[in-house]
């Protein structure tokens, strides 16, 4: 595509975001890149790693204005106004703290911590600072989910139950590899202190399990208490959750990694005046989930197309709107994150105690 067909399909306005991007690993290279140069209403100002070589590279290939390799350097940086925290997840509580007492924004990858207590830490300085965090759920820009949640909130009246799955395949990397370049990767890049991916229970929950949890509260609202169930076997993990909503909503959440079949995601959610079905593809094919709303007055059906289904990009236009122009923030914030952290904790302890345990009073890590 030549220069001048990419301005005119961009359309940026006058006032931009000035986003820095700590890390500049897979997901940044994958997801917030890229979203920082199509977005509408920011652009990528800067970029940070701890690996000089590939904070070298990616700022060759994105040419922001300016390139750190020390974090505290970039927020020093007056020009800057935002942070997107694209880093491992050990590390997403003191880089945002520091960087909401430097007086930038924050924009932090999911989970937005690894336990309840560093994010109720985090929630503290939130407040305390007056500055926007939003947390990269980046689901809640699907338009097909906006399309159900916009039912769900207007016309569906009293919620029966919700089924929701998030099911991974085993097939995942020889699907995505096709469609995704190969990430660029260091030796010197910085790493969390032991391997993440040692304990797969947990990590498993906080890499998947965030997205599921948080389309759940999305939909159906606060979560009060979770039963839950895990089976091993096969190499494949296996949870099954049952869930009670504040407004007494019944729920059942299937965590599994992996299925053997293609990603399977999605929900089923019954309500008084009608039902929603959604079928969610893999996010690196960047499309729409399929949504189905029926309406009982009508006996009908409506399929939203959701012709724009770049999350990432929507995402950051919608942090960029409530920072520029002062609108309601329509992403996850930090009372979500923190939520969600205590309802994978609550999952934890369930599959433990075999009991059902409230979310509310929930402490310690997932």
């Amino acid at each position: 595509m030549d220069v001048i067909a990419w301005e005119v399909r961009v359309k940026k306005q006058d006032r931009q975001l000035r986003v820095g991007v700590l890390g500049c690993g897979p997901i940044a290279q994958f997801a917030h890149f890229e979203s920082s140069t199509k977005a509408r209403n920011a652009c990528l100002y800067a970029i940070c790693d701890a690996a000089p070589d590939l904070a070298a590279r990616m700022g060759a290939t994105y040419e922001p204005d300016k390139i750190y390799y020390d974090y505290d350097d970039m927020l020093a940086d007056p020009a800057l106004e935002a942070v997107i925290i694209a880093t491992s997840d050990a590390f997403h509580v003191p880089a945002a703290i520091k960087a909401l007492e430097a007086g930038k924004h924050v924009l932090c990858e999911k989970p937005v911590g690894t336990n309840v207590e560093e994010v109720e830490a985090l929630a503290e300085v939130v407040r305390r600072s007056g500055k926007v965090l939003q947390i990269g759920h980046m689901k809640r820009f699907d338009p097909g989910i906006e399309a159900a949640k916009q039912f769900i909130d207007e016309e569906m009246g009293a919620r029966l139950a919700l089924k929701a799955w998030y099911c991974d395949s085993t097939h995942r990397y020889t699907m995505t590899d096709a469609v995704q370049p190969l990430p660029v990767l260091s030796k010197a890049a910085l790493k969390p202190a032991g391997n993440p991916k040692a304990d797969l229970k947990r990590y498993y929950m906080l890499a998947h399990g965030s997205h599921l949890v948080d389309i759940a509260r999305h939909l159906c609202g606060e979560i009060e208490w979770v039963r839950a169930r895990l089976l091993e076997r096969f190499g494949a993990y296996c949870w099954f959750v049952e869930t009670g909503f504040a407004d007494g909503t019944l729920g059942h959440l299937d965590l599994t990694v992996a299925v053997r079949m293609d990603w399977h995601e999605g929900f089923q959610l019954y309500g008084e005046n009608g039902s929603v079905l959604a079928k969610t593809y893999n996010p690196w094919y960047y499309r729409s989930s399929d949504v189905e709303i029926f309406r009982e007055k009508t006996a009908a059906y409506e399929r939203a197309l959701g012709a724009d289904g770049h999350f990432y990009r929507r995402q950051l236009e919608g942090f960029a709107d409530t920072i520029l122009d002062g609108s309601p923030m329509r992403g996850a914030d930090i009372e979500d994150g923190l939520a969600s952290v205590r309802a994978m904790a609550a999952i934890a302890r369930s599959v433990e105690t075999g009991t059902s345990v409230d979310v509310a009073s929930m402490t310690g890590a997932i």
